[in-house]
């Protein structure tokens, strides 16, 4: 019997090859760069691996991004909510949203009214620190009857400004900031790399998971992200076994080396181990 999490992969996969990952009347797969060979021969193996793609034309960059990006919040929707056992609370996965409504990045709305007032303050402290990250799951604090649930945890003389506690604070507390990226160019990692930095920089609290997920079929633009420490936690490719097996069958060597590189340096996993990383 399949486990709940390679059902919720396969449904996530499904998905995927309805409408968002399509094959082009030439045999392009909608992930692949259509100028390199490479990238179109490791795509078409991985479709071939996963399922079967519509044919149809590559559709606008930002709708499939767009489209990836519900996909990927309905898998860890779907994925996270069977590990309430061992995480317990109550988690909000969502697309968008500013990080400013969570508890470690509240100040951020005071500081953007601030630098509204004064072109200087603008200036130095730029414009780059709200994010607004592609999925955040968000966990809720805690009434004092549920923390109190087993037994007498919390009373009014202590605990006084943890805010996991709601009669502390009302705001959710920023559990998880997931960037989606369909395939990858050196200025979408980039872009991915300077979110985190900000997440890093600018809280106020514990930091969140830092993570990305791709579809992006060459194993050098992945390293493009996943190499490196510090930024983001680790990126999860859409289909990584899939992957490597595409590289086995096409001898591909030297992409081989280099995806087995990021994953035996704990830089790339795979979709389905997402779940599990969030429940830590």
């Amino acid at each position: 019997m399949s486990g709940a999490i390679s059902i919720c992969r396969h449904a996530f996969h499904e998905a995927i090859l309805d409408g968002i990952l399509t094959i082009s009347k030439k045999g392009v797969p909608s992930i692949a760069d259509s100028g390199s060979k490479i990238s179109v021969d490791i795509a078409c193996q991985i479709v071939e691996r996963i399922g079967k793609a519509n044919v149809s034309e590559k559709g606008a960059g930002q709708t499939a991004g767009s489209d990836f990006e519900s996909a990927c919040a309905d898998f860890v929707n779907s994925a996270f909510s069977q590990l309430s056992h061992i995480r317990p609370g109550k988690f909000i996965v969502t697309k968008g949203g500013s990080i400013a409504q969570f508890d470690q990045y509240s100040h951020l709305d005071e500081i953007e009214a601030i630098a509204k007032k004064s072109k200087e303050i603008a200036t130095a402290l730029g414009s780059d620190y709200i994010i607004k990250p592609d999925i955040v799951i968000s966990k809720q604090p805690f009434p004092d009857d549920e923390l109190n649930a087993l037994a007498n945890i919390v009373d009014v003389d202590s605990a006084k400004l943890s805010p996991l506690r709601a009669c502390n604070q009302e705001m959710a507390t920023l559990h998880a900031s997931i960037s989606c990226k369909w395939t990858l160019r050196s200025d979408r990692a980039q872009n991915a790399r300077s979110e985190g930095l900000n997440l890093v920089r600018n809280r106020k609290g514990r930091l969140p998971h830092i993570v990305a997920i791709t579809a992006e079929p060459m194993p050098s633009r992945i390293a493009s992200l996943a190499l490196g420490t510090g930024d983001i936690d680790c990126v999860y490719h859409f289909a990584l076994p899939e992957l490597r097996d595409s590289l086995i069958e096409l001898k591909r060597e030297d992409a081989l080396d280099l995806l087995d590189t990021m994953v035996a340096g704990k830089r790339l996993r795979d979709i389905s181990d997402l779940p599990l990383d969030l429940a830590v």
